[in-house]
């Protein structure tokens, strides 16, 4: 009886063994199709979070109050500096909009001198993080 189990437990390896050397690992060649509108959406979301990020830049603020009054002003804004990145911020209790993204306060200061001609109260403001 023992050696009958021997045999089978030996058939068996072999068999494995046998069957081991058929067996291979899974061969796939991937096409993966992307449509074109979604590499035209991810860079204007990268374009959208450059220009919302506040970080060590520089911004000029040129209006504080209502929201119809900050949209208007934003949209008015945008029309003459098509250069500049412009966002309304909502700080309780009033819109604020605020527009550049200035590196440096020099490159940002000589930006607001252009800016108060249309903008009297213009400032310069630093966001905190």
């Amino acid at each position: 009886m023992r050696i009958l189990t021997i045999r089978n437990h030996i058939f068996h390896i072999a068999y494995l063994s046998i069957l081991s050397l058929k067996i291979s690992a899974q061969e796939a060649k991937i096409n993966i199709q992307q449509n074109p509108k979604f590499e035209q959406l991810l860079n204007e979301k990268r374009k959208i979070n450059s220009s919302i990020t506040v970080n060590e830049s520089y911004k000029v603020q040129i209006y504080s109050g209502v929201s119809e009054k900050a949209k208007s002003t934003l949209n008015e804004c945008k029309q003459l500096f098509t250069d500049l990145d412009g966002t309304i911020v909502f700080n309780t209790p009033n819109y604020k909009v605020w527009i550049g993204n200035f590196k440096s306060r020099i490159e940002a200061e000589r930006n607001l001198v252009e800016i108060k001609k249309n903008y009297p109260n213009a400032f310069l403001i630093k966001p905190k993080k």
